[in-house]
Formats: C-alpha cells, structure tokens, sequence
C-alpha cells in the first residue's frame, strides 16, 4: 500500500502542471514570482499530489471552479517547499464558502456560565481532516501581498502546528535542540506582542497574534511570506527560526527580485 502511494506521488511529481493551471498561479498567488525555476518545479508536483489526495467542497452554493482549487492549493504547498512533508497527512477536505460564515460558539464566562451563540468567521483549521476557508477573503489576499494578510497561509500553518499533536505553537521537531530554541524564541516573541499591546505600541505583528501561542505561529508565518524583509529586520531571531522550519530564506528570495 505505502509502495504504491509512493510511487504515484513520485509520478505527480514529475508530472508538470497544466499552462492554465500556471496562468492562475502567476495571477493569484504573488510570491509563486519570486521562486526559483526548480523551485517552480517543487511546487507544481506539490499541487499535483494536494489535489489528488485532499477533498474540495463548495459550500453554501458555491461552485468550485480550477481558479479556486489552485489558487488554495498553491498557496498552502508554499509551506511545504524544501521540507521533508507528508503533505498535510491528517488533512481530508476544504470547505469553501463564498464569503464569511456563521459558526456555532460556545464561550464560558469568569463567572462559570457558559454563551452559546454564533461567530462570523473566515477560516478554521482543525486536527479531524478540515480546513474551512472563505473565498472571497482568499481574493482580497491576492491583491495585496504585503499586507501581511493571507487567509490560507493561516489555517494551513494550523495544519503544521497540529501535526505535532497539539495546536500550541511547536510544531514537529525531529531534534530536542532544535525544539528547545524554537520555544525559548517564541515564547519571548510572543511575550514582547502581548507587551506592545498593552503598552500601546506599534508592532510589525498583527495583534491577532497575541490570542494564543498557536495564533502567533500562525500569524508570523503569514509576515514570513508577505513581509520578510521587515520580520527580519526587525524580529532577526524569530525570522531566523522560521527560516530553519520552511527551509526558505523569503526576505532574500524578495532582495533579490528587486534587484
């Protein structure tokens, strides 16, 4: 079984991608420009084998078309480029919704009781197989990608988090070493946010971040690829440390397209 799974990624691979499939990436996922040709190559039979094995279903009558399937797959197989990657292994279906969503919540109050009601949402990822993703926002991210702002890179970011077995911010380290320095950094990094929140000051980070451990590893993967130059300018060690996990040096990939 695993012989034959193999061999049919190895051929996915290999395979090549559509020239219309290549047009909506160039079109919709900006940072597809700045890789390198073998990376281009990397990627493609990273979207080849995300199609084959994951699951799309449009919700709310939305219908799915290529655009919206390459477009979401591209931009979450960025996140596997160069890495040793199972390819999102516990992942089974995309929910796409057209716009923004309701979610059923349920909120326990200081005082012990308990809100139950709805949420407005535009994504979520979770550790049964689903990630759940609004379309509209998706195309907002694409006209701007330097805002620090892309809804795939989020939730899939989730994904990665949970692969270690909890959505707590660490994902799946094979060294002790290398955990033990990825927590010690974003624990501070994550504490000096909560600190500029408070204290009123104007962080590169989106406050989103400071939710919890998971959201930061979240959100600072979003400014990884959308605004690596300022990261590491300004955060170096936190921008170095995702630069060891993605095996990806974006801020200079994005140097040296301006030049």
């Amino acid at each position: 079984m695993f012989g034959l799974k193999k061999r049919k990624r190895e051929k996915l691979r290999s395979k090549g991608i559509k020239p219309e499939w290549k047009e909506i990436i160039i079109k919709n996922v900006k940072f597809y420009n700045y890789l390198s040709e073998e990376m281009k190559k990397e990627l493609h039979g990273l979207i080849n084998i995300f199609l084959d094995e994951k699951t799309f279903e449009g919700c709310e009558g939305l219908e799915l078309t290529d655009e919206i399937k390459i477009t979401i797959a591209a931009q979450a197989c960025l996140l596997l480029l160069g890495r040793q990657s199972d390819i999102y292994p516990t992942l089974r279906t995309i929910l796409v919704y057209p716009h923004a969503y309701f979610a059923p919540l349920k909120q326990r109050m200081e005082d012990g009781s308990i809100i139950e009601g709805y949420q407005a949402r535009l994504g979520e990822s979770w550790s049964r197989g689903q990630v759940v993703l609004a379309w509209d926002e998706i195309l907002q991210d694409t006209n701007d990608i330097h805002d620090g702002h892309n809804l795939v890179l989020h939730e899939f970011a989730h994904q990665l988090d949970n692969e270690s077995g909890a959505a707590e911010g660490i994902p799946d380290f094979d060294k002790r070493s290398t955990y033990i320095v990825w927590a010690r950094v974003l624990t501070k990094e994550y504490n000096n946010l909560i600190s500029d929140i408070i204290h009123h000051k104007n962080p590169l980070l989106d406050q989103y971040g400071a939710t919890n451990p998971a959201e930061f590893f979240a959100v600072a993967t979003e400014y990884f690829f959308e605004r690596p130059i300022e990261l590491k300018n300004l955060h170096p060690e936190l921008y170095g440390q995702f630069k060891n996990f993605y095996i990806l040096d974006t801020a200079a990939l994005m140097i040296k397209d301006k030049n």
